[in-house]
C-alpha cells in the first residue's frame, strides 16, 4: 500500500499518524491494514469519570421514595458541572491516545448524528458510552438503543409522550434526522410514530423505563402498514425502506471520504449496507475502495476544532495544567464536546472557518507547543506583519493557555525523518506558493521548530 494511502488512511479514521508506526506497516496490503484496525476496535473501552457521589445520592432516593429538593439539586447540578468538563477533557485525551482508533472516531461521528446534551453527567457518560458500544454494530440496534437512553429521552421529550397527549419531537427527529432525511415521511407518519413511542421513560440512574399505562396499545398506521406497534416496530419498518441506508451512507461518505458526494459511490455503499445495516461491513467497503484513495480526496476535507486539536495532541503530547482551557479552545474555534449547538448538529465543511477561528487556527500550535513563538524571519526584519500578528495574540491568548509538551514523544517517534521530509506527514496536501515563499523566510533549527511552522499553515487545516 503506497505511503500517501495510509497516510491518508490514518487521517480519516484517526487523526494522523505517526512515522515510526507508518514505517512497521508500510510493507502491509490494503486489506491487512484496514483488518487491522477493524480488529484493533473490536473491544469497547469506556469512557469513565467517577459519578458515584451522585449514583448514591440517586440510589437513597429512589429507596426512600424521596423527592429532589432544592439543595440536592443544587449540589447534584455542581457536580455534574465538574464532573462534564472531566469528561470533555478525558475524551480529547483517548481521541489523541487510542489502540481502538476508528472506534472512537466512528463515536465521535455518531455524537454528531444521534445528537443530543444534557446536564446530567450520569445521563450524557451513559449516552456516549452506548455511541461507543453501537458504534461499528448494527445500525438497527443502534437505533433501539439510542431510543431508550435516558439523556435522549429527555432531550427529545420522549419522556413527556402519553396516549392523552403524544409528544411528536422524537418521532420527527428519528425520521429527519436519525434514518430518512427530511422528505421522505409525512406529517401523519409523524403523528402515527409517535403513539408508538409512548411510554417511554427513564428513573433517576438512568435505566430505561416503559410506563405501561401511558403507552397507546390502539392500531397505528405507518408507512402503510397496520398493527399495534410500538417503538421497536417503527424502527424496523423504517429499515425496510432502502432510503434509510442511503441516508446513512451518504453522511459516512461526506464525513469519511468528501463532502462533494459521488452519487455512483453512494449506491455501492447502499447496497452493502442494506443488506444487514452492519456499521462494520459499510466501514470496510468504503476504506478498502480503490475510490477512497483518489487523488481528489486526499487532503479535500477541512478538519473540525476537534479534529485540529486532537491532530495536533497526536503528533506533539500537550498537558493542559488547566483542564478548563481544553474547553476554552474549543469553544473558541468553535466545537465543544458534550454540547451540541442544536439537535441537528454541528453543520461542518466550510462552517468551521471563519476570519476569527482561522487566525486562531494558525497561531494555536506556537501558543500551546512554543509560548506563542514561530520564527525568527531570515532577514532578521523583526518589525514584520507577522511579528506583530504573534504578539497581538500572545497577548490575547497567551496567558490563556498553560501547557507541558512533550516534545521527547515527537523526537522518538520523528527521529528517522529528515527535516526536508516533514512537510508528508504533518501536511495531508501540498503547499501553496505563497506558503513555500513563507517558510523559506523562517529560520529553520530544528524539527520541532520546523514542525510548528508547518502546522501554523492553511494547509494544516486540511485532512
Amino acid at each position: 500500500m503506497k505511503v500517501k494511502h495510509i497516510q491518508h488512511l490514518y487521517r480519516r479514521i484517526g487523526f494522523g499518524i505517526l512515522p515510526s508506526i507508518l514505517e512497521t506497516i508500510s510493507a502491509k496490503s490494503k486489506s491487512q491494514i484496514v483488518d487491522d484496525l477493524i480488529k484493533a476496535s473490536n473491544n469497547t473501552t469506556t469512557l469513565e469519570v467517577d459519578i458515584s457521589e451522585i449514583k448514591d445520592i440517586f440510589g437513597g432516593m429512589m429507596m426512600s421514595g424521596s423527592k429532589l429538593d432544592a439543595d440536592t439539586r443544587r449540589k447534584i447540578q455542581k457536580i455534574s458541572r465538574k464532573k462534564q468538563v472531566e469528561l470533555n477533557v478525558s475524551w480529547i485525551n483517548r481521541l489523541a491516545s487510542t489502540p481502538e482508533l476508528l472506534r472512537e472516531k466512528m463515536t465521535l461521528f455518531w455524537a454528531n448524528h444521534f445528537v443530543c446534551e444534557d446536564n446530567s453527567i450520569v445521563y450524557i457518560q451513559q449516552f456516549n458510552n452506548t455511541l461507543r458500544q453501537h458504534a461499528l454494530g448494527n445500525f438497527g440496534d443502534f437505533v433501539k438503543a439510542i431510543s431508550k437512553e435516558a439523556a435522549m429521552t429527555k432531550y427529545l421529550n420522549t419522556k413527556q409522550n402519553r396516549k392523552q397527549k403524544p409528544n411528536e419531537n422524537f418521532a420527527r427527529e428519528l425520521m429527519e434526522l436519525f434514518t430518512l432525511g427530511e422528505g421522505h415521511y409525512t406529517e401523519q407518519d409523524i403523528k402515527e410514530s409517535a403513539r408508538a413511542f409512548t411510554g417511554y421513560s427513564h428513573n433517576l440512574r438512568g435505566e430505561f423505563v416503559f410506563k405501561k399505562r401511558q403507552h397507546d396499545y390502539t392500531d397505528k398506521t405507518f408507512f402503510e402498514e397496520i398493527g399495534n406497534f410500538n417503538g421497536n416496530d417503527i424502527i424496523d419498518i423504517i429499515l425496510k425502506k432502502r432510503q434509510c441506508a442511503k441516508f446513512i451512507c451518504t453522511k459516512v461518505y461526506r464525513y469519511f471520504v468528501n463532502d462533494v458526494v459521488d452519487e455512483a459511490h453512494i449506491d455501492m455503499m447502499t447496497d452493502v449496507f442494506y443488506k444487514d445495516y452492519s456499521i462494520e461491513n459499510l466501514m470496510r467497503f468504503v476504506l478498502t475502495s480503490n475510490w477512497f484513495y483518489d487523488d481528489k480526496n486526499i487532503g479535500s476535507k477541512i478538519k473540525s476544532p476537534v479534529e485540529f486539536l486532537v491532530g495536533l495532541k497526536h503528533t506533539v503530547p500537550v498537558t493542559f495544567k488547566n483542564r478548563k482551557q481544553v474547553l476554552q479552545i474549543q469553544r473558541l474555534l468553535g466545537q465543544t464536546l458534550l454540547d451540541p449547538p442544536n439537535v441537528a448538529g454541528w453543520k461542518g465543511g466550510r462552517n468551521w472557518i471563519d476570519s476569527n477561528t482561522i487566525m486562531l487556527r494558525l497561531k494555536l500550535p506556537s501558543l500551546l507547543l512554543n509560548n506563542a513563538y514561530i520564527s525568527n524571519i531570515k532577514n532578521g526584519n523583526r518589525d514584520a506583519m507577522i511579528e506583530t500578528k504573534k504578539q497581538q495574540f500572545k497577548k490575547k491568548y497567551g496567558k490563556r493557555f498553560n501547557t507541558e509538551t512533550n516534545w521527547g514523544y515527537f523526537k522518538k517517534h520523528y527521529k528517522n525523518i529528515a527535516l526536508q521530509d516533514m512537510e508528508a506527514h504533518i501536511l495531508a496536501c501540498s503547499l501553496s506558493e505563497d506558503a513555500k515563499t513563507y517558510l523559506q523566510s523562517l529560520q529553520k533549527v530544528s524539527k520541532q521548530e520546523y514542525c510548528i511552522q508547518l502546522m501554523s499553515l492553511p494547509e494544516y487545516q486540511m485532512c
